[in-house]
């Protein structure tokens, strides 16, 4: 399994995982030039995808969706509720909605060799998921936009080789920040946003003795900073019983507006 973030932060989602076989895109909220030059970049073809799969309808999710659908016609695949919303979203466009594919927000289907397993998040979307990804021989797991996790989310993400965890904002920064009341009520709420800290918790119970990489991902460009996150999650992963060492579990921020590396598990 293939993974690569080609963007990651609140201005722009989008992530690839892939095989020998497959290759997906997850979310598609940054410019198109971006996520082919990331791909490109890296030794993947763009006329390759077979499938982009949707977490919700918010635009840093699905920006260039009516761009790249009228380029490449890849297949979309999203619950219900996500796609009934983004057929309401007149920024993308005219594009063909038979690309749809409807999914069921507690599901398992397969595109090639890749299973692909669907889990409900709490955030403020009309029927928000995250997904988690196996051919087989690796696990790869996305999950951000989270407002608060629980047991079954833990279960749903446990065993991955490789995943990215949403570590969006610190606490302090949001309260004496820009951001309105409303607003910044909205992000500490059940259906918000993760802070660090809670990232950091999420990730230690995640944890295992084949974890190969950890991405911190949808940090807010207002209430973080890259190293912040870091240290932040890094001091929540103290005393775990693997190693006390973070370079153990490949523990790095997700670069807002460029590819990571490819990781391999």
């Amino acid at each position: 399994m293939k993974l690569m973030t080609l963007a990651s932060g609140s201005s722009g989602n989008c992530t690839y995982i892939g095989t020998d076989r497959t290759s997906l895109l997850l979310d598609v909220g940054i410019s198109l030039k971006n996520i082919e030059f990331g791909l490109t970049d890296s030794g993947i073809d763009p006329c390759s995808m077979d499938g982009i799969l949707i977490t919700h309808e918010h635009s840093d999710h699905i920006k260039c969706l009516g761009i790249i659908s009228r380029k490449y016609n890849i297949p979309i695949y999203a619950t219900a509720g996500t796609i009934a919303a983004i057929k309401n979203v007149k920024s993308l466009g005219d594009y063909d909605h038979s690309l749809f594919n409807e999914i069921e927000r507690e599901t398992t289907f397969k595109i090639g060799d890749i299973k692909i397993n669907v889990n409900p998040i709490s955030h403020d979307a009309a029927d928000p998921v995250c997904y988690s990804f196996n051919n087989g021989k690796a696990k790869v797991s996305v999950a951000t936009d989270l407002g608060i996790y629980d047991d079954k989310l833990v279960s749903f993400l446990s065993d991955s080789d490789a995943m990215v965890i949403e570590a969006n904002h610190d606490i302090r920064m949001l309260e004496v920040g820009p951001y309105p009341y409303q607003l910044k009520q909205r992000i500490l709420g059940d259906r918000g946003h993760l802070c660090n800290e809670a990232s950091g918790q999420l990730i230690k119970r995640l944890l295992n003795d084949h974890m190969k990489a950890v991405f911190l991902g949808h940090l807010s460009d207002k209430n973080n900073y890259p190293e912040l996150a870091f240290e932040s999650v890094k001091q929540e992963l103290q005393g775990n019983p693997f190693s006390d060492d973070v370079r153990d579990f490949g523990l790095e921020v997700a670069p807002r507006y460029t590819a990571s590396q490819i990781i391999e598990v």
